[in-house]
Formats: structure tokens, C-alpha cells, sequence
């Protein structure tokens, strides 16, 4: 069963649908031991940092979500999700984030021609032998909406990059975190595939 963290915060009904349409089994619940049973987790959300992280903790989920990564329960985060693993935003300073990856999240620049927010498709540029992208060829684009980049202090962790006025860690992966900026669930068959090899993990 693949847990979907419910906690109000977008596109958990499209990432439902994705994991759903490869034969896999669904939960959408803020339950402890609901998420804690399950054989992955994945931490979904679009909108701001402080806004997820107060409602995270109202929900009394913020701790669960560290069980989990302690228990090495494989886990995703989706593009907020993916901010939501980092220790600070830019976006909502003081606002402490779950702090399962050291590092930032920091605004997109602005300027070149380049519009922030990033909404669209980038080719990635695949790195450090991520299982997230096993069978994809380097290149490969995907689809992304946001105004805020993660910004990882272990480096070898990062398993894609884009461009788009900075270095933007487009997928992470530590032991059984994993995570992307962009959102596989909108990304076509590339995004399938990647939602497939995690709940492969």
C-alpha cells in the first residue's frame, strides 16, 4: 500500500491517479499508523512553505513523517514535498522545515529572459546514479511549476539538475528519501516511469 500524506495542500488527487493507474493500492490519510504500515510514502503539496509546514504540524505529521524516514520507509517528496525535507525557505523565514536534508530553499533569480515563476517542461541532466531515473536517458524533460529551488549541502545526494538562472536540485536521494522539484504525476510517461522505479524501491 502507498501512503499519500493528506494535509491539505494540492495535487494529491493527480499523484493518487499516477500511482493508481500502475496497479498499486492508495491511502490518502494523515493516520500515524496508516503511514507508518505502508510499503512507500509519498509527501505530495503545492503553495507556500510556512503555510505546509504550520498545517504539517497541526496535523500532528511532522513527527510521523521523521518516523518514517527513520524507519526507512522508502519516501518521496513532490515538488513542495520536496522543499518541505530542507531545513529553512527563503519563502517563510523562521519557519523551521522537516530537516531531513541539509540545505535551503532559496528564490529563483530573476532576469536572461527567464520568467519566475518556472512553469513548464526542462531536460534534465541527470547525475550520481539516482534510482529514481533508472532506464531514462539523460535529457529527458519534465514538468515543473514553482518559484522557490532546493539548494542541497551534500552534493552527491543531488540525482538531477536543470538550469534555469541557478542550478535548480531537480531530484534528491538519500538512503530512502528521495524527492523531485518537478511533478511526475504531470510528466507523461517519463514521470510514470519515475513514480514506478520508487515503488520499486
Amino acid at each position: 500500500m502507498v501512503a499519500i500524506i493528506d494535509y491539505d495542500a494540492g495535487n494529491i488527487r493527480s499523484v493518487e491517479k499516477a500511482v493508481e493507474s500502475m496497479g498499486f493500492e492508495t491511502a490518502l490519510t494523515r493516520d500515524r499508523e496508516t503511514i507508518l504500515r505502508a510499503g512507500h510514502v509519498i509527501l505530495p503539496g503545492v503553495g507556500a512553505f510556512g503555510d505546509a509546514m504550520k498545517l504539517l504540524n497541526s496535523y500532528g505529521l511532522t513527527e510521523v513523517i521523521r518516523e518514517v524516514a527513520t524507519r526507512q520507509i522508502p519516501l518521496l517528496g513532490i515538488c513542495l514535498g520536496q522543499q518541505l525535507l530542507f531545513e529553512m525557505s527563503e519563502e517563510s523565514p523562521g519557519v523551521e522545515g522537516l530537516g531531513l536534508i541539509r540545505g535551503s530553499v532559496k528564490k529563483i533569480p530573476s532576469g536572461n529572459g527567464l520568467k519566475v515563476p518556472n512553469i513548464g517542461w526542462n531536460s534534465l541532466e541527470t547525475k550520481n546514479k539516482g534510482r529514481l531515473f533508472e532506464g531514462i536517458e539523460n535529457g529527458a524533460f519534465v514538468y515543473f511549476v514553482h518559484s522557490y529551488y532546493c539548494a542541497a549541502e551534500e552534493r552527491d545526494i543531488v540525482k538531477a539538475e536543470i538550469d534555469y538562472n541557478v542550478t535548480v536540485d531537480a531530484s534528491i536521494e538519500k538512503d530512502n528519501i528521495f524527492a523531485c522539484q518537478f511533478h511526475p504525476e504531470k510528466s507523461s510517461e517519463t514521470g510514470l516511469k519515475i513514480l514506478k522505479n520508487f515503488l520499486k524501491v
